[in-house]
């Protein structure tokens, strides 16, 4: 260390020997006269720029989008949305209405369906879906129903068997009500039956040979088939029996128990298994040309017995030929028979109650089959208020009858043409006779009920299934014009028609 003073810079410069240089002038000069003051200035400006800048740089970060971690799960797809594996086609808008037929008061409450044979469009829903008495039309589903369960050629027996003893012989009766009393040779109301007479022929010569001296003394009536008891329903009118529409419902009688065989309507008795066996009694004298039947022959109710030998058997028609003379001219015994046949072909008892279950069976088995759903079955005539069928449903049971498949095209043969054939022969007249020979249907009647269903061809060539069902305490006969005038209206309409 030294105890020198420092000497100021110019001292130094002087001592150094030398002139002054020149000073410098402007912002050189300044900041050499006074660098700390321009350091400490520089500074200040340094941090006063950047915290101005941390403020717009924070500013612009508060404005920019934060940025946030992606997350860790798998994006999710949306599930595919449903499509219709075919496009809907356009409906044609249809302009044709038969509002005004339809609102007929002859017609009181009208329900009714009308749709296009070739694809079951609908183009008529008034009320279609609703069950609704059907009057005779339900015949439609009994001749179905027969020819499914039945078949074509199945044919209902009358049998003779011997008694278990001596004397007596069994008149054994499976249904068949065209059985027919009148001589050979002459036809009734059911052309081409059974007869009695042919029976007894056979039983005549099989019981001589057999019981050789042994003549015939008694008849023992079977008409066990079904419960004796269950031949008439309580929902029915007894004028139906005496003014001659329906005999009571016996495995036994001859010539659909008509006082007059040759006249469809005709009056029936209280007793159709005694009127049988009285019949075939004559039958058996009338045959008898060697003492085998007695002078005095009896009748009784009975059963044969099982394994009992046969002596003779003629057979109904087969039901090919039994449903056009069912359907043509509404026969409403023969509806029966056919319905009772049908419950026992299927294994059941025969009994009215069993048709709920035997005739929704066997439409089931068609194809497609016919829903059971809204049926209620009563009978095999149409005869009761309480059968119940849904026009719709009865349209599609009239779609598959038209296209004639699983031997339907028998129950179609069995309609009636308007204006020409059945109980349609005398309708469709004046301005309805345009739809002759166009209208093949199935007429219906009860006291409470009209109805018409079936097939019309209309003006247009399109071929349409129909039904109509006219319902109403006191609805008169004029109803059926009014029926025939719809069913005209439809005809004109063809595929035009519209359901408004």
């Amino acid at each position: 260390m030294t105890d020198e003073q420092p000497i100021s810079r110019r001292a130094a410069r002087d001592t150094a020997g030398g002139a002054e240089p020149p000073r410098p002038t402007g912002i050189g000069a300044l900041f050499r006269a006074h660098p700390m003051a321009w350091l400490f200035g520089g500074l200040g400006v340094v941090f006063a720029l950047l915290g101005t800048g941390a403020v717009f740089a924070g500013v612009a970060f508060a404005s920019d989008p934060v940025a946030v971690a992606a997350p860790t799960t798998a994006p999710t797809t949306a599930p595919p949305r449903p499509t219709p594996s075919a496009l809907p086609t356009a409906s044609r808008l249809r302009t044709c209405s038969v509002a005004g037929p339809a609102a007929d008061p002859r017609l009181m409450a009208l329900t009714g369906s009308v749709v296009r044979f070739d694809n079951g469009e609908a183009l008529w829903d008034h009320g279609a879906s609703t069950p609704a008495r059907t009057a005779s039309t339900l015949k439609l589903l009994i001749a179905s129903a027969a020819v499914v369960v039945l078949g074509p050629d199945y044919q209902i027996a009358t049998d003779v068997v011997d008694g278990s003893t001596p004397g007596t012989i069994v008149l054994v009766g499976h249904g068949d009500a065209t059985l027919s009393a009148l001589p050979s040779g002459r036809d009734g109301v059911y052309a081409g039956a059974p007869k009695l007479s042919d029976l007894a022929a056979q039983v005549i010569a099989a019981y001589g040979t057999k019981h050789p001296g042994v003549p015939i003394t008694n008849v023992v009536l079977d008409a066990s088939y079904w419960n004796m008891a269950d031949r008439w329903d309580a929902s029915w009118k007894r004028t139906e029996q005496t003014q001659g529409y329906q005999s009571e419902v016996t495995a036994l009688q001859v010539d659909g128990d008509r006082a007059d065989p040759t006249r469809e309507t005709s009056p029936r008795s209280t007793d159709p298994v005694g009127r049988a066996g009285a019949a075939f009694v004559a039958a058996l004298q009338s045959a008898d040309t060697g003492g085998v039947v007695a002078s005095t022959v009896t009748t009784s109710s009975g059963s044969a017995t099982a394994g009992a030998t046969s002596l003779g058997e003629v057979k109904s028609q087969p039901v090919r030929t039994l449903i056009k003379q069912m359907l043509l001219p509404s026969d409403n015994t023969l509806g029966e028979m056919l319905a009772r046949n049908i419950s026992k072909v299927s294994g059941l008892d025969g009994s009215a109650a069993s048709l709920q279950q035997a005739i929704p069976s066997a439409l089931s088995r068609l194809s497609p089959p016919i829903p059971a759903a809204g049926l209620t079955i009563i009978d095999g005539s149409g005869e009761s208020a309480n059968n119940q069928v849904p026009p719709a449903t009865m349209t599609a049971l009239l779609r598959q009858i038209q296209a004639g498949g699983s031997n339907l095209d028998l129950v179609r043969a069995g309609l009636s043409i308007a204006g020409q054939t059945g109980s349609l022969a005398g309708r469709f007249t004046g301005p309805n006779a345009v739809a002759r020979g166009k209208v093949a249907a199935k007429t219906g009647w009860i006291d409470t009920e009209y109805s018409l269903a079936g097939t019309v061809t209309a003006a247009d060539g399109t071929v349409l299934e129909f039904t109509f069902y006219a319902i109403g305490t006191g609805i008169s006969s004029t109803a059926k014009a009014a029926l025939d005038t719809l069913t005209v209206a439809v005809y004109n309409c063809g595929d035009n028609l519209s359901n408004n």
